[in-house]
């Protein structure tokens, strides 16, 4: 399999300039108030299908023969990359199987099957969503669609990396972006290294889910120990970084972790102050700068919202500040 490379990423702007929307990069006082510095905010909440995802499924499915196009697509995602594959294959004319985790939340399911999509649901406890992919896949003889360890879907998340380099007035200080398999900061990270080398690139995981902050300290991919319990931060869930993706994301400055209460407070404040719609996956570089974890005072900092799928009930939930405690 090839390696991502930033010409990689420039010819995914080119591949998904059409279809996908070029999310702003905006600014806000009572943000900049708060955190006695300048923040800018990539608000990846606004992409197609609700999330940076798009990006990278377009990029990939696009790029499909018209023999594959035939036979189909299989992906397995606990919810954007579901859907952003589904929206994908149907702008392709092409179907679309997602592996799901039973515990998805409705609303990401609902965008499936309003995609066209189709569900296929599993125990993400007990089953192996990778297992059942790519056996669903032999069986249709289908092409399986990674959420991050494809070259093309990374190349195609960067593109988020190359626009903020595109809008920003200058070089920022920091940037922070969540981390999971890796994919959003990975690609993020060969436009930064390409455009914009000093600025340090910091990644946030959910508490007891770090396993990106365990494999940069081991030097090799580590998984993070078996979770407490489950996290409202649902699209940050991956059990390891990729392999594609943790030699590139070698170059992050360091990654923090937070707490559901504080990724809660940060789809709070984004929604009071900001008048923004977040998922507590997508706020948790916001969570990161507001809980201290990374301190913003006197800089320019870039933080990526990445998606703003979040379900109603547990969106209720946090704006009326009943949260903590998962939605049932």
């Amino acid at each position: 399999m090839r390696t991502p490379s930033f010409d990689g990423v420039l010819d995914a702007a080119r591949q998904i300039a059409p279809v996908a929307v070029r999310t702003p990069l905006i600014e806000h006082p009572a943000l900049n108030e708060r955190l006695g510095g300048r923040v800018l905010l990539k608000c990846e909440t606004f992409q197609v299908a609700g999330a940076f995802k798009f990006r990278g499924a377009y990029n990939r499915i696009s790029r499909l023969s018209p023999d594959e196009l035939k036979r189909g697509v299989v992906a397995y995602s606990s919810g954007n990359h579901a859907q952003a594959v589904a929206r994908a294959a149907q702008l392709m004319g092409t179907r679309a199987l997602i592996v799901m985790p039973a515990d998805s939340p409705k609303v990401k399911v609902e965008g499936v099957l309003g995609f066209g999509g189709e569900v296929r649901s599993y125990d993400r406890y007990r089953e192996s969503r990778e297992a059942i992919g790519a056996e669903i896949a032999r069986e249709r003889g289908s092409v399986l669609v990674k959420p991050f360890d494809d070259p093309f879907i990374i190349e195609g998340q960067g593109t988020a990396g190359l626009e903020i380099t595109e809008q920003a007035d200058a070089p920022a200080d920091q940037l922070v972006c969540g981390a999971s398999g890796g994919g959003l900061i990975a690609g993020i990270n060969l436009a930064m290294a390409a455009r914009w080398p000093d600025t340090r690139v910091i990644g946030v995981e959910p508490a007891g889910y770090d396993d990106t902050r365990r494999s940069l300290a081991a030097g090799e991919r580590m998984t993070h120990p078996p979770a407490s319990g489950p996290t409202i931060c649902d699209a940050l869930m991956t059990d390891r970084p990729g392999e594609l993706t943790f030699p590139i994301n070698r170059r992050l400055d360091r990654v923090e972790t937070v707490t559901d209460d504080e990724a809660a407070e940060a789809v709070r404040f984004a929604f009071r102050q900001l008048k923004l719609v977040v998922e507590p996956g997508g706020a948790v570089s916001l969570a990161a700068l507001l809980a201290g974890k990374v301190q913003a005072k006197g800089l320019t900092t870039v933080a990526v919202l990445s998606g703003g799928n979040i379900d109603p009930a547990l969106f209720s939930a946090i704006i009326e500040d009943r949260f903590p405690g998962r939605a049932a």
